[in-house]
């Protein structure tokens, strides 16, 4: 079996990180964890690969943030997570708004390794990743993040999107409703479809029809106001509106409103995010809850970790998906259906 710094950490009864600030000499390591690491490694007959050392260069300390869009503000506030995280261990972040275009992540990608980042963390808008692949070849770490870059991530962090959908339908089943409608994100988008999935799987188990979908070309507020009027008024039926984010459950809200309507006595509402804004709009919107900043702060902190190791000479790809649980928050956007 090859030895490596993870093997080595575990004898010394210390982190990845410290192992790596030792064989780096890089930060401040006490004399009684530098002796402990050495110990480990005699112990170990460990030697470092200079040649992925000698391939990467010396770190740059800077790390590349790739994501669909900031305007949303689902990724705002994971973005800044994630930068806050990185920059407590002395990482400056390189964010990159995609705008949902491949040809900017081909772009942006190009920029980051003529910037030598250390690691990228990425939420892909699209399911062809190719173009990841020259990260992989330059030996640079990659977690995915709020989704899957099978065969390309090293490991991935995100929210339970499934369950969440499972949630959002369960919840709304159990207040009477059958006749219920789906508002929202592109459905290109992995995690609105892995919440679909649950969306449809749960109404399934009780018997229920698909949910009526309606799903806007771009995640903005007046593409899914819009959809929502349209539905409520060529769907009388409805009941209960799913939003796939709290921006499109927010956005639907208004359109019931506008059109004379009342939540949730008329219609119920339900989204998906938790963001700040759910608490305070009328009525309070119930949503299932993903912990943003625990999620970002998580990929900041496995990426720090692969990098350590990447820079020690362990390679090895683990390709671990890190589900992160999420709840539902009961509010008042919600109520048994109307008679």
């Amino acid at each position: 079996m090859t030895t490596s710094i993870r093997h080595i950490a575990k004898l010394a009864g210390t982190s990845v990180s410290s192992v790596s600030r030792v064989l780096n000499n890089s930060g401040y390591a006490s004399p009684e964890l530098r002796e402990r690491v050495e110990a480990a490694i005699r112990t170990l007959n460990y030697t470092p690969s200079k040649g992925a050392r000698m391939l990467r260069g010396a770190p740059s300390r800077m790390i590349g943030l790739m994501l669909p869009s900031i305007e949303v503000p689902f990724f705002g506030i994971l973005a800044h997570a994630i930068e806050q995280e990185l920059f407590q261990h002395g990482y400056q972040t390189l964010i990159c708004s995609t705008a949902e275009n491949m040809d900017h992540e081909v772009r942006y990608i190009s920029m980051l390794l003529a910037q030598r980042v250390d690691g990228v963390i990425v939420a892909s808008a699209f399911g062809s990743i190719e173009h990841f692949g020259v990260l992989r070849d330059a030996h640079i770490p990659i977690i995915a993040i709020d989704r899957e870059l099978s065969g390309i991530a090293d490991d991935a962090v995100m929210a339970d999107h499934e369950e969440g959908g499972r949630l959002m339908a369960r919840h709304l089943i159990d207040l009477g409703h059958r006749a219920i409608a789906i508002v929202g994100a592109p459905a290109h988008s992995q995690p609105i479809q892995l919440r679909l999935q649950g969306i449809t799987a749960e109404m399934a188990k009780d018997g229920i029809a698909p949910a009526i979908v309606a799903m806007a070309e771009e995640h903005s507020f007046a593409e899914t106001y819009r959809l929502a009027r349209e539905l409520l008024a060529s769907r009388p039926e409805v009941t209960a509106i799913i939003g796939t984010t709290d921006v499109s459950a927010i956005a639907a809200i208004h359109a019931i409103q506008d059109r004379g309507f009342s939540v949730p006595n008329d219609y119920s509402v339900v989204g998906f995010d938790d963001l700040p804004e759910a608490a305070y709009v009328f009525p309070r919107l119930t949503t299932v809850a993903q912990p943003i900043r625990d999620v970002g702060q998580q990929a900041a902190r496995l990426l720090e970790a692969l990098i350590d190791e990447h820079q020690t000479g362990d390679e090895s790809r683990r390709g671990a998906i890190v589900k992160v649980p999420v709840t539902l928050i009961e509010r008042d956007s919600t109520g048994p259906v109307r008679s």
